[in-house]
């Protein structure tokens, strides 16, 4: 099922008085043969977190970068902060920080020494730069820090230091391509902490995107990307709802015996898994009693969960999140230093 432009549009309307801060339409990108993005329309709402979920290779990031004028399109238009991403590139560049999925850091720089050329290549003023970069600094737990060589830092802390490197020059809207990949789940945790700091101190519109499902959740509203296209977009809740049922999972021992069983009886096909089987349902606490009645075969285990994010990838696309085989363009080096 692919997401109508109604369907989009309907999501966004009524959220806030201001103008959206990203607005696209039937944006496009091809190389050659390849269609990494295929036509996608949305909006951004002002001050909102906005997520894209989808496996590597979904076309994520290749709309990011278009969106940072990294990228031409190849079809479609898109506004930045009130200006088109191809004819006002260097308005677009003023109004955003992005944050890369590779590193970008000057490691054998102090963290001061990091942002204080960030800030003299987007001209902040010297009488503000010293303020700013305390600010940042502080704002995500590194102010101590500051004279350190970054190549002493953690993964987490690098990490930090590029978020407040993308915000030092006040932007409107903050990218974020895969944020926390790589990093383990108490500092992936950590960092989200200091970003709900950081949209509620900045009044930061912050774009996002990620294949962590349990990351998706921070976002007031997520679309779901797979193969180059939006397939659904929505609030995180709004989307598991739609599902509309819960997953049960049986251990046994007879599980080809039970899925035939479980036909038979409710008229729901079961799906083998390593140690028994699972199947989908409404209410599921409630139908676990009837289920354990009509299987006839021995059970050791049964479990109800509610749906999640994963399920409601696998109900637009038929699979789970997967790392897709799909080389997406790098990002031309020229443009990693000059953000």
């Amino acid at each position: 099922m692919i997401a109508t432009d109604e369907n989009i549009t309907a999501s966004v309307n009524g959220q806030g008085g201001r103008p959206p801060a990203i607005r696209v339409d039937g944006l496009e990108k091809r190389y050659g043969d390849l269609e990494a993005v295929k036509g996608v329309h949305f909006e951004v709402q002002a001050g909102e977190t906005f997520g894209f979920l989808g496996p590597n290779g979904a076309g994520k990031s290749t709309t990011i970068n278009m969106l940072c004028t990294l990228a031409r399109p190849t079809a479609g238009s898109a506004t930045v902060a009130g200006y088109d991403i191809v004819s006002e590139r260097d308005d677009v560049r003023r109004e955003i920080g992005l944050v890369f999925q590779d590193p970008t850091l000057d490691t054998y720089l102090s963290a001061a020494q990091n942002l204080r050329f960030h800030g003299q290549l987007y001209g902040v003023p010297s009488a503000e730069l010293n303020a700013r970069m305390r600010q940042v600094l502080e704002l995500v737990g590194l102010w101590d820090r500051r004279d350190k060589d970054v190549m002493t830092f953690s993964g987490g802390m690098k990490r930090r230091l590029e978020i407040a490197r993308g915000l030092l020059h006040s932007p409107r809207v903050l990218f974020l391509d895969e944020p926390t990949v790589g990093l383990d789940p108490q500092t992936r945790a950590s960092i989200w902490e200091y970003l709900d700091q950081l949209r509620r101190q900045e009044d930061l519109t912050i774009f996002l995107t990620t294949h962590y499902m349990d990351e998706a959740e921070h976002c007031d509203r997520i679309a779901i990307m797979d193969a180059g296209q939006i397939v659904a977009l929505d609030t995180p809740q709004n989307l598991k709802a739609a599902i509309g049922t819960d997953r049960v999972r049986i251990d046994t021992d007879a599980a080809a015996a039970a899925v035939e069983a479980i036909r038979r009886e409710f008229g729901i096909e079961a799906r083998p898994t390593a140690t028994g089987l699972e199947l989908n349902v409404k209410d599921g606490e409630r139908f676990v009693p009837r289920l354990l009645a009509g299987v006839g075969v021995g059970v050791s285990s049964v479990s109800v969960t509610r749906p999640t994010l994963d399920d409601v990838f696998m109900a637009y696309t038929g699979r789970t999140i997967r790392d897709a085989e799909v080389s997406t363009p790098e990002v031309p080096p020229i443009f990693r230093g000059h953000r």
